[in-house]
């Protein structure tokens, strides 16, 4: 592999691409067209009238009604008109275990349109060779590679840095003061996880959550100016990953999950796209994953005042928190899988080259599954039922990870009784895919 990127040059889009584009642009600038100028759809829209994937739902936080409308009246849903084309939306546990189970006949390849709402072809940066975008045998080898990096052996190892790092996060924070959880706690704790993870120069760690925040929106992917800006941002990445890459095939064996990637067999010889559509999916499912549950976490000792007092009286609940916490936030909305041949999935006749939309988002929230599902109980027996990091052979690699990174924050928290209170309404996230917090204003006190 090249250690200079070249310029990307992007394949000539098609007519449907075009007009996908100017089509988003114009529902985002709020043109009158009569097919996009409709209200967000709520508990009273009619079934063939809603469209999901609208990202307002969710930097609004108004999806819930939507979600809980299709999983009652029709939780295989088929869309039939909005900016990412028709598309099936599964929104119930069962569908999606048995799409998960399937993956031969339901591709997550990025050759047959990802694993993202957004089709490979009309994104530059999903339509790379990754390994969650991948199917067996491919997907197989490269998740074999990293996987070492996240055994419980591997956690045992992180445990101490990733408790140290806590600590010393948390004792840098004002008490009775307001500031954003988010970056300072969330952010700052995922992003020095990562440049840990990669061996990544400390002093340029916030570089990846800069990259992380364009990689993960495809929402900007489809914008004609925001678009080629994303573009830019993600091979500036790509430009830098390569000279750490370099320097880590010229240097012995060692720990970090660059030098580990760079050494074995199924990934040393990879090419470019290949080796920057890794690190795209390290990176986003690294950072935007954990730093969600977190703030997700302030979010809900606040929002629920008895359950956090709970906690605090009972922390031998803390690891069952985690789970619960995970549930709730569902720090990714969706996955994205598409029919391989034509089949039946809950009555619904899928057909070959149908993208079926796996909202787990909706899926923890399953009144079958959880009950009180809006609610978050620390305590709740079930909570490890929840979807958030997948099923099956595309089962998040890093879940592990994330797991510890929340239990610590929540056992460092209890540690120095510090309480946590969100003082304003947060900014959330407008995208369909990643599920999450901008800002997240709070104060602590102890208690």
């Amino acid at each position: 592999m090249a250690t200079q990127t070249a310029e990307f040059v992007a394949p000539p889009k098609s007519a449907e691409q075009l007009a996908r584009e100017e089509w988003a642009r114009e529902f985002r600038e709020g043109v009158d067209r009569s097919s996009l100028d409709k209200p967000l759809a709520d508990a009273d829209t009619p079934l063939d009238e809603i469209d999901p994937s609208r990202p307002e739902l969710f930097s609004q936080d108004r999806w819930q009604p939507v979600f809980a409308k299709l999983r009652r009246e029709d939780p295989v849903h088929w869309c039939r008109n909005s900016v990412y084309g028709s598309f099936w939306s599964l929104t119930t546990q069962k569908p999606i275990i048995h799409v998960e189970g399937q993956p031969e006949l339901y591709s997550s390849d990025w050759r047959n349109g990802g694993f993202t709402i957004l089709d490979s072809s009309d994104d530059a940066t999903i339509a790379m060779p990754m390994f969650i975008g991948m199917d067996r045998p491919e997907h197989t080898e490269q998740r074999r590679t990293v996987a070492p990096a996240f055994t419980p052996s591997e956690m045992v190892r992180l445990s101490e840095v990733v408790r140290m790092r806590t600590g010393e996060v948390l004792d840098r924070l004002p008490i009775g003061e307001e500031f954003d959880w988010a970056d300072t706690v969330s952010i700052e704790l995922t992003t020095g996880m990562l440049a840990i993870l990669f061996d990544f120069p400390w002093e340029d760690r916030r570089k990846l959550t800069w990259w992380s925040d364009w990689m993960g929106d495809i929402v900007a992917a489809l914008d004609p100016v925001l678009g080629p800006k994303r573009g830019e941002i993600i091979w500036e990445a790509a430009a830098y990953f390569q000279r750490l890459w370099a320097a880590r095939k010229a240097s012995g064996p060692a720990p970090d999950l660059l030098s580990i990637m760079a050494h074995s067999e199924a990934m040393g010889g990879m090419d470019e796209r290949t080796f920057l559509g890794n690190i795209i999916l390290l990176i986003v499912g690294g950072n935007d994953t954990t730093r969600n549950s977190m703030s997700g976490a302030a979010w809900f000792m606040t929002q629920f005042p008895d359950q956090a007092r709970k906690l605090e009286a009972r922390p031998d609940l803390i690891r069952n928190a985690v789970q619960e916490t995970i549930r709730k936030q569902t720090p990714l909305s969706h996955m994205r899988r598409t029919a391989m041949a034509d089949a039946e999935l809950f009555g619904k006749r899928i057909k070959a080259g149908d993208k079926l939309v796996l909202w787990y988002l909706s899926a923890n929230r399953d009144e079958s599954v959880f009950e009180s599902p809006d609610e978050w109980i620390i305590d709740r027996p079930n909570a490890r039922r929840q979807l958030a990091f997948g099923y099956g052979i595309h089962r998040c690699v890093g879940a592990r990870l994330a797991e510890l990174q929340l239990q610590t924050l929540f056992e460092e928290l209890a540690a120095r009784r510090l309480r946590v209170e969100v003082t304003g309404e947060p900014a959330r996230v407008n995208s369909n895919f990643v599920h999450g917090f901008k800002t997240l204003p709070v104060t602590l006190s102890r208690y």
